[in-house]
C-alpha cells in the first residue's frame, strides 16, 4: 500500500494540521510517512499545502509530481493541482469559495459541503476533521482510532477536552459522502 496526498487550501483552515494528524495516525499504524508542507509567507490567508505519503514500504523521495489523492480547498489550489492527479486518482473537494469545479473526467470526484457542515457544529475549527473525515470514508488509509491518537498527540493538552467534539466533526464528514 502506497498513497500519495496533497491537501491544499487557504492557510488558517487547517491544512497543515490535517496532514500532520494524518502522519501521526499512519505512524501510530506502523507506516512508513512522510510529511512535507508548503506555504508562503503569510500562514494565515496565504496559499498552503502539504503532502503526506504513507506506504507499507520504505518512501524514497518526499517530492511528488503528481498524487493518488488530492483533498482541495480553494480556486487556486483546484487549479494549480487537478491536472497533478494521477488517472484514476481521486480529488475531493469543498464547493465552498470554488468557483469552477473540477472538469477533469479520468478520476474520482468528491463534493463535500464541509463549510457548511460546520455551521452544525457552531465552531468553523472543526472545518478540517470533517475534510478530514470526508477523506477517510474516500480513502480509509488509516483507521479512525488512530486518527484520535494522532490528534491528540498533535493537539496540546490545554485543547484536549475538544477529542470528543473533533472526533464528531470526522464523524460529519464521514457521513457527507455517498460512495
Amino acid at each position: 500500500m502506497k498513497e500519495e496526498i496533497i491537501i491544499a487550501g487557504f492557510g488558517g483552515q487547517g491544512v497543515l494540521s490535517m496532514g500532520k494528524i494524518l502522519a501521526y495516525a499512519a505512524l501510530t499504524d506502523n507506516l512508513e510517512v512522510t510529511w512535507m508542507p508548503s506555504y508562503g509567507p503569510e500562514q494565515r490567508g496565504g496559499t498552503a499545502n502539504v503532502t503526506v505519503i504513507l506506504s507499507d514500504k520504505q518512501i524514497s523521495s518526499p517530492v511528488l509530481d503528481t498524487f493518488d489523492t488530492a483533498v482541495i480547498l480553494n480556486q487556486q489550489s483546484l487549479d494549480k493541482f487537478e491536472s497533478k492527479v494521477k488517472p484514476g486518482g481521486t480529488l475531493i473537494y469543498d464547493s465552498y469559495g470554488i468557483h469552477r469545479s473540477p472538469t477533469r473526467t479520468d478520476i474520482n470526484v468528491y463534493k463535500v459541503d464541509a463549510m457548511e457542515a460546520t455551521f452544525d457544529f457552531k465552531n468553523a475549527k472543526t472545518y478540517n476533521m470533517i475534510v478530514l473525515g470526508a477523506l477517510l470514508k474516500i480513502r480509509p488509509v488509516v483507521p479512525l482510532e488512530s486518527v484520535m491518537t494522532g490528534l491528540k498527540k498533535v493537539l496540546p493538552a490545554r485543547h484536549h477536552h475538544l477529542l470528543d467534539l473533533n472526533r464528531q466533526a470526522i464523524t460529519k464528514g464521514m457521513d457527507l459522502v455517498k460512495l
